[in-house]
């Protein structure tokens, strides 16, 4: 199958010279890349937030329905004056 690929100029020239050198062609060494990619992205696990509480009740009923600015000022009270 053929695309269209932009590839910034400065990658494009050290590629050219890099497939020279191993007198390969760019097409080769962009297959190569992708498969890395495709292989090492496969055994990549997905991120996964763990669960974690802490004890206690919730939120205190005073600050039931309040603006997260209001329960912010409870929390810094007293501190950096």
């Amino acid at each position: 199958m053929k695309t269209t690929v932009d590839i910034p100029e400065g990658l494009f020239k050290e590629v050219k010279k890099l497939a020279k050198r191993d007198n390969t062609t760019l097409k080769a060494l962009i297959e190569e890349g992708l498969r890395r990619v495709l292989e090492e992205r496969k055994h990549r696990k997905s991120f996964r937030l763990r669960k974690f509480t802490f004890k206690g009740k919730g939120l205190q009923s005073h600050l039931a329905g309040k603006s997260w600015d209001s329960i912010r000022e409870v929390i810094y009270e007293g501190r950096g004056d």
